[in-house]
């Protein structure tokens, strides 16, 4: 029978959402491309494997038995592409500063269990590197929408802390409280930020907002007394500006960081990567 692997693929996807629509998104194929590939695997095995009369798709008794054998299929074919891969890398993007010490435990990690290696990819969008597939997964901070397609693994949440300049009225401060924060004109990141107007409810927003591309503009601007910043902790330790001065902040939301990955992309040493990853952010 001309079975294919994709046609296991979109099955295995199918029956685990028990919806077309979800695994559609997750194959990033049209639901009626997806539709047609089951429809073809039926028609070569003569069996019917989903039943679709339902408001859920729901398994056959066929489909539930073939679904095992299926899934040990795919599991032997990425157990043997991780061999080829065992010496390959793997590409994690990021936009500035990886936090500490959970980058470097996982990365001993992964590589101490697979023989791979991590290659590190700084983009200031790490979402775009994604989508141009120049990463394979995407270290992403902050609370915003992951785009359709993609999915997205919660590791923890960063406490956030203000940064103003030396010369601001805000470096005498022993702190800052989140509710006065719109208060002071904020410098925010519109791309890789953490901490926008929006993180304030309609009415309560900042009055005055300065706009950075990057992590360089946003720092530089801060520094340069043009408004204070709110970022995660880790900034405090690693950023070494002579002209920043940082603020404990009282009462703020924390910031979660995630990774962000394409179901297609390095299967098996995503998978992995994740594992690694996850263990070492409960350490």
């Amino acid at each position: 029978m001309d079975i294919e692997l994709r046609h296991l693929r979109a099955f295995s996807s199918v029956a685990r959402h028990r919806s077309f629509s979800r695994a559609a998104e997750e194959l990033l194929i049209t639901q009626p491309a997806l539709s047609r590939t089951i429809a073809q695997l039926e028609n070569r095995l003569s069996v019917l494997l989903l039943d679709r009369s339902s408001r859920h798709v729901e398994l056959t008794e066929t489909g539930a038995r073939f679904l095992d054998h299926a899934e040990r299929v795919l599991a032997a074919m990425d157990d043997a592409l991780a061999v080829v891969q065992h010496r390959g890398a793997l590409r994690l993007g990021f936009s500035w500063l990886l936090p500490d010490p959970w980058a470097q435990r996982t990365f001993s990690r992964f590589e101490e269990d697979t023989g791979a290696s991590v290659s590190l990819s700084r983009a200031d969008d790490p979402i775009q590197a994604l989508r141009q597939r120049t990463v394979d997964i995407a270290l992403v901070r902050g609370d915003a929408e992951v785009p359709a397609g993609m999915r997205a693994v919660r590791l923890y949440d960063e406490p956030r802390v203000a940064v103003c300049s030396r010369d601001s009225d805000l470096a005498r401060f022993t702190h800052l409280a989140w509710a006065d924060v719109p208060h002071w004109a904020l410098v925010i990141n519109t791309v890789s930020g953490t901490t926008g107007p929006s993180s304030w409810p309609d009415g309560q927003r900042p009055a005055k907002v300065i706009e950075t591309a990057n992590y360089d503009e946003w720092l530089e601007t801060v520094a340069a007394g043009r408004g204070i910043g709110i970022v995660p902790e880790v900034a405090e330790r690693r950023a070494q500006h002579p002209a920043l001065r940082f603020v404990p902040l009282v009462g703020a939301p924390p910031s979660p960081v995630r990774l962000v990955h394409l179901p297609d992309t390095q299967r098996t040493l995503v998978r992995r990567f994740l594992d690694a990853a996850l263990r070492s952010a409960s350490e």
